[in-house]
């Protein structure tokens, strides 16, 4: 065993190797210690090799989907290595013979398809990128839905399109496919290719996805443009639109990797889709996370934007909507489409009720169709198409009752109305289903019971042979009971007598004794029963097992004729499944905005950005579910002539809060969402960039200011005029005139050179002087109030600049000691007053240790005084509350007198 072990286990040296012995996985050597710690499961040894104990760990099959997903979490790929031979055949080769086992399955990050180990609300994307001498190219497919696209990428936005797609697994070259000659035959490169964007790879490979380095040679764009043409049954691949050589061997690459992951059985993939990559909003990894599109700062997808505005009912329909947040389109026609589907459902509350209804009984299609194609459906997938037709019938009709409700409805939703009804009117695929499957059927095929009664006129007598025999098999008990008089006589059935008579101990000396030991033949004697059998019940059992597995094999034919002709509909489904989630999406969308009074943005081609009473989509909600006080709303105007607006004014006044809104409006009107404001108009933003908040990069040696620093770089380097651009406190990470520097210096470029729509936020008041140079800048300040010594926040963003930081009240509010605050006033105010700097406070450094003194002798003493002092003799003789202004101030004057004589 251990022999066949080994050479299996050379077949897949990079996997934990799965061997399947009866009804567990067994994992054997440096697997199952590996297994054992990520699993924490028991680590047990088995035999020796090489004179060394073997270890070995295992888990259960019936429950092995659960450990696959913490494996893969872990980032392991898994061998999945089945008996693929009965045992019985094996003995006959000798009592000895090893059973044959092969691996049927390599499961990998971007290789999943079972529920267990996938989130129903999120793509599962297997990524490919490749070269072809100075052009790249990345390819990206989700095993379960069947979705395949491809896209043209360069190097300085490769991090962003993989913070877009998040993919659980990335495939590249290794290290020597990235300097290999090419040719046009080579998806590695000309001699110059160079190695692969290192930023980009570490910034996916830090946010979670696997990456996976494949052979040159499996990069070869003449062999992908022959995996594509054999797998969609086509002469050329010009029907997929214009793919250079990169995209070739991008595809080539995945669908290759897909061939080996899955054994030659290639899962259902949708033609290639090549995208534009000006066709979205490009946002980078580190805008992604300031923002907390889909994930907050702390990796939750709770708090998240997704997941306040993700009220959508079905799996499809979550994934659909995810992938609307993490792309919005540039295109304003294609956005105004999206927002025309959702302002119908907005205006027929009615209509929209009714659809979300029957669209929570839509199981998931796409996901169904998947497993179904690679083998590892069941009945209840099955069960799932059905169910999704049924549904998808019930829609149809809703949504446009006649054919000529199809002209009133906009675009969007008349090229779902067309999905729904694919299939065609006579929908023969709904009949046969509902004919063949019972209305709740089993998990597993090899279970039977799935097919209904009168579906089949054989399989139901086979059946009834069945069941009748099971009422013999009673019947004939009766009958030995009566003949023995022995009333406590059963048969029962097990795996290794079969059916049997079974009796006490007390009884079985009457069956051993003649005349009734000649019909009924010994088995077995255990300590309290004994087993016999006779003819009449051979005979009986046979015909049971005959019948039962006949039925039983005729049941696995027909689940092969209906996954066949589920799969032969394949297109057709898919386009059903791409209408329902449309559909989730609109009328997710739709209940949303009228929950939460959000209204519909104007989206052009224009350079505007105009929101009033602009609004916090999560803060807004969380204030909602707390029952605090409204989010208060503001307006943002970033016209031509005061497109960079210049924001002061306190921490904790909101400057963050405003501008990831601002930029969170925008994202929302892109991707075809109603947004949180009274009113808005967007000229369609190509980029989005944000610089808010403060973090550091331990594991690749950056401080909190080296990251701000290139976050901002990335910015000056690369917005445009179409580009939106939030920056909040730049500089704040180094010295004071450094810091200030920098930030004046990239306030200018942002104006002059980048000239793009922004928002910056700072403390550094010195920048306000700008606005006398720059004709775009705009002062704006968050409002804040003092009250009988208190600083209220109130949260307006008002004309002007702020006339100070206050950083002393907020410090206050945070809870620093007294003392600390007293003392921080005074250095305030004398650095205002100072013409020297911070150096002519050194001298005073006694002042604050006798104000820490006087604190120490206000509390109870815990030891004797070491001696005593004029300040504290002073203070001690002080009655503050009888103090005029004067009489305070001339004993401050003292004090100061009596510390400096103190000290000199």
């Amino acid at each position: 065993m251990m022999a066949q072990y080994l050479e299996i286990k050379a077949q897949a040296p990079d996997c934990l190797l799965f061997y399947r012995m009866g009804d567990f996985y067994e994992l054997f050597f440096e697997d199952a210690v590996k297994a054992a710690e990520a699993l924490d499961i028991t680590l047990t040894k088995r035999g020796q090799h090489l004179g060394q104990d073997i270890p070995m760990a295992g888990v259960p099959v019936h429950s092995a989907d659960s450990y696959l997903a913490r494996l893969i979490q872990h980032r392991f790929k898994v061998a999945v290595c089945e008996q693929t031979e009965d045992p019985a055949e094996a003995k006959k080769r000798g009592s000895k013979a090893v059973v044959r086992r092969e691996i049927v399955r390599l499961v990998t990050p971007g290789t999943l398809t079972e529920d267990a180990l996938l989130d129903a609300r999120a793509n599962n994307y297997l990524a490919a990128l490749a070269r072809v001498r100075d052009a790249w190219s990345l390819a990206w497919a989700d095993m379960s839905t069947g979705e395949l696209s491809v896209q043209p990428v360069e190097p300085a936005t490769l991090a962003a399109t993989l913070a877009q797609l998040a993919p659980g697994e990335l495939l590249v070259p290794d290290d020597s496919g990235w300097t290999q000659g090419a040719g046009g035959a080579s998806g590695a490169g000309g001699d110059d290719a160079g190695a692969p964007p290192a930023g980009g790879l570490e910034a996916a490979e830090a946010a979670g996805t696997a990456i996976t380095r494949e052979p040159a040679a499996r990069f070869a764009s003449d062999a992908g443009e022959r995996r594509l043409t054999r797998l969609f049954d086509v002469a050329t691949t010009a029907g997929f639109g214009d793919l250079s050589r990169a995209d070739l061997a991008a595809l080539g690459a995945l669908l290759g990797y897909l061939e080996d992951t899955q054994k030659g059985r290639l899962p259902r993939l949708t033609a290639p889709r090549r995208c534009d990559p000006a066709g979205t909003m490009l946002i980078d990894a580190a805008t992604r996370r300031n923002l907390e599109l889909d994930r907050t700062l702390a990796g939750e997808r709770r708090g998240s934007l997704l997941a306040e505005i993700d009220k959508t009912v079905t799996g499809a329909g979550a994934r659909a909507m995810a992938r609307r947040l993490a792309a919005p389109l540039t295109d304003a026609e294609a956005i105004n489409r999206r927002l025309d589907a959702v302002e119908f459902f907005v205006d027929d509350a009615d209509r929209r009720a009714d659809l979300r209804g029957l669209l929570r009984q839509a199981p998931d299609l796409e996901r169904a169709l998947a497993r179904l194609s690679v083998g590892r459906g069941g009945p209840r997938d099955l069960a799932a198409v059905r169910d999704a037709l049924a549904a998808a019938r019930a829609i149809r009709a809703r949504l446009a009752p006649a054919d000529h409700d199809l002209d009133r409805l906009p675009s969007d939703l008349s090229a779902a109305q067309q999905g729904l009804a694919a299939l065609g009117p006579d929908d023969s695929l709904s009949t046969l289903l509902d004919s063949a499957l019972v209305a709740e059927p089993p998990v597993l095929a090899r279970d039977g019971g799935f097919v209904a009664p009168g579906y089949d006129a054989a399989l139901d007598d086979h059946r009834r042979l069945r069941d009748e025999s099971r009422r013999l098999i009673a019947g004939l008990e009766a009958d030995y009971r009566q003949e023995t008089g022995i009333q406590s006589l059963k048969i029962k059935h097990n795996n290794v007598l079969g059916f049997h008579v079974d009796v006490t101990a007390r009884h079985a000396e009457a069956l051993l004794a003649p005349p009734l030991n000649a019909r009924f033949i010994h088995r077995q004697t255990l300590a309290n029963n004994v087993r016999f059998t006779t003819t009449d019940l051979a005979d009986l059992a046979r015909k049971i097992a005959e019948a039962g597995d006949r039925a039983l094999a005729m049941e696995q034919e027909i689940f092969q004729r209906l996954s066949d002709a589920v799969l032969d509909a394949g297109l057709a489904l898919t386009a059903i499944a791409e209408a329902l989630a449309a559909l989730d999406v609109a009328t997710a969308l739709a209940d949303l905005a009228q929950t939460r009074r959000w209204v519909r943005p104007i989206v052009d081609d224009s350079l505007a950005f105009g929101i009033e009473g602009g609004r916090h989509p999560v803060v807004e909600a969380a204030l909602i579910a707390q029952g605090a006080a409204r989010f208060v709303a503001n307006d943002c105007d970033l016209r031509r002539d005061r497109r960079l607006w210049l924001v002061t004014g306190p921490n904790m006044a909101g400057k963050s809060t405003f501008l990831r809104q601002n930029a969170l409006i925008a994202v929302l009107a892109q991707m075809g969402g109603f947004v949180p404001a009274d009113a808005a108009h967007i000229g369609v933003v190509d980029r989005l960039f944000s610089r808010v908040g403060a973090s550091d990069d331990l594991a690749h040696g950056r401080s909190t200011f080296m990251v701000e620093m290139v976050e901002t770089a990335a910015i000056l380097n690369q917005a445009g005029e179409r580009a939106l651009v939030i920056l909040d406190e730049i500089g704040r990470g180094t010295a004071t005139y450094d810091g200030l520097s920098i930030a004046w210096a990239t306030v200018e470029h942002l104006h002059d050179l980048n000239r793009a729509r922004a928002l910056f936020a700072t403390h550094y008041h010195e920048l306000t002087v700008l606005k006398e140079r720059l004709d775009a800048l705009a002062l704006r300040a968050m409002g804040v109030k003092e009250y009988d010594g208190e600083l209220i926040f109130l949260h307006e963003v008002v004309q002007g600049a702020a006339d100070r930081s206050y950083g002393i009240q907020v410090a206050k509010l945070a809870g620093l000691p007294p003392p600390v605050i007293e003392r921080a006033r005074q250095v305030l105010a004398q650095l205002e007053a100072s013409s020297t700097g911070p150096t002519a406070l050194v001298n005073d450094l006694p002042l604050f240790q006798a104000m820490a003194a006087a604190q120490a002798a206000s509390e109870p003493a815990t030891h004797p005084a070491a001696g005593a002092h004029p300040v504290l003799d002073t203070l001690a003789e002080t009655d503050p509350d009888s103090l005029t202004p004067r009489a305070a101030l001339d004993l401050l004057y003292e004090l100061k007198r009596l510390a400096g004589d103190q000290h000199s």
